[in-house]
């Protein structure tokens, strides 16, 4: 099958499952394009080189943030694209695409399509809801030459992108979108919520390559710290602060290392907080990392933890794929009882959960697991099983491609019309 990806920056290192799903698929001989944004991080992961995607890539211009500087820039786009193609004048047609044209984003995120418009597709797989909004306006105006859209929500395009998009959602994705995956059955219920219908909906879990996280038992000689470990974007979301607060109310009563992996705009918020509980000896910040040198840290640690929160903004998580990763490699988790999470663990058994905000519950949670090293390995050898049954990569991309089949022989609802 032809499959074009439609994502938001590309290459960028902190959605790997997007990266499985585009390898998986080359690894099982079809053909992918990536269609997105350009990628401010500096770095990106040894599959983009090793598969060359890069080549298969096609970044629409940089959208500036200034929209006076963004109608500048849009009206050199559109007069190199009018030339060949008038009728790219409509992608500014705002009575019928709204926000989406008078922000000059499907102008721009037209560019690569208008170029390459002998390019069809069997399947457009939309990462977020905002992309499948994209996607079927390209193909409604005929510049995405694509058989089936089927758009896949994470949690970010269901909580936070809701007041931009809803109308949205109701009036174009759910009417003239083929088909949509969601990553849990708690992210299922919130599509529903927002117009989508059973019949199309389907759970598919963000999977990981089980065998490319190493399992191992977990130990720590007499006295030496317990080492925490966190990987997730510095945002409100992750609730790291919590996490801090918590092991400063353990110190100097725990010895322990607080390994933080990620990068975003609230490190310096969160260095302060650090300084301020004087824990600058306890707690790293390691920035953004590749998925190589994450599963380095996986193994350096004794415990995992993850705090998330739903944020002011209403931004939430939706699967948590990095409580799925660290349990492959053994590691015991405690983790927010928080959206999906409940279903991405074994409560209990290979983690522990606390509610949202609660800083004595996540101490008394570190502590308590500090104390019963015993049950490290089994917590261990739970979540490892857990993972290979329910959340392998090879089984999820497997399953992918029988969604896009399935949409293949079904029946196409036109561009224009809802079904």
């Amino acid at each position: 099958m032809k499959v074009a990806f439609f994502v938001g920056a590309f290459p960028g290192l902190s959605e790997t499952f997007i990266l499985d799903q585009i390898t998986g698929l080359l690894d099982r001989g079809h053909e992918v394009d990536v269609y997105g944004w350009p990628s401010e991080d500096a770095q990106s992961h040894d599959d983009v080189t090793e598969y060359g995607l890069m080549e298969r890539t096609y970044t629409a211009p940089a959208l500036p943030d200034s929209y006076a500087k963004r109608v500048a820039k849009g009206m050199g786009v559109l007069g190199r694209l009018l030339v060949d193609t008038p009728e790219v004048i409509r992608t500014l047609n705002v009575f019928r695409y709204g926000r989406l044209a008078a922000s000059l984003r499907l102008l721009y995120a037209s560019t690569p399509h208008v170029l390459r418009q002998k390019k069809e597709y069997d399947i457009a797989h939309c990462h977020f809801g905002q992309n499948g909004i994209l996607a079927l306006a390209l193909r409604e105006l005929e510049f995405l030459r694509a058989k089936r859209v089927l758009a896949s929500f994470h949690g970010h395009d269901v909580y936070v992108d809701v007041p931009r998009y809803s109308s949205w959602f109701r009036r174009f994705l759910f009417k003239r979108g083929d088909g949509f995956t969601v990553n849990s059955e708690y992210t299922a219920q919130s599509v529903l919520d927002l117009g989508g219908t059973e019949e199309e909906i389907q759970i598919l879990p963000v999977g990981l390559d089980v065998e490319s996280f190493s399992y191992q038992a977990r130990f720590r000689e007499n006295g030496s710290p317990v080492r925490v470990l966190t990987v997730g974007r510095l945002v409100e979301k992750k609730g790291i602060q919590y996490a801090i607060r918590a092991l400063a109310q353990l110190s100097p009563n725990l010895s322990f290392e607080y390994r933080i992996v990620g990068g975003g705009p609230r490190r310096d918020e969160l260095e302060g907080l650090v300084q301020n509980l004087g824990l600058e000896n306890e707690v790293t910040f390691l920035g953004a990392l590749p998925k190589e040198e994450v599963r380095r840290q996986y193994q350096w640690a004794h415990i995992f933890t993850l705090p998330s929160v739903t944020a002011a903004d209403g931004d939430r998580e939706g699967q948590g794929l990095v409580l799925q990763e660290a349990q492959a490699c053994g590691l015991p988790v405690i983790a927010t009882r928080h959206n999906g999470f409940p279903e991405g663990v074994q409560e209990g058994e290979s983690a522990i959960l606390v509610p949202e905000r609660n800083v004595d519950a996540l101490a008394d949670a570190l502590k308590s697991l500090s104390d019963q090293e015993h049950r490290w390995e089994a917590m261990g050898r739970c979540g490892r099983a857990f993972v290979e049954s329910r959340y392998d990569s090879e089984a999820l991309n497997e399953r992918l491609v029988n969604i896009y089949r399935d949409l293949l022989s079904g029946d196409e609802k036109p561009a224009g019309h809802s079904r």
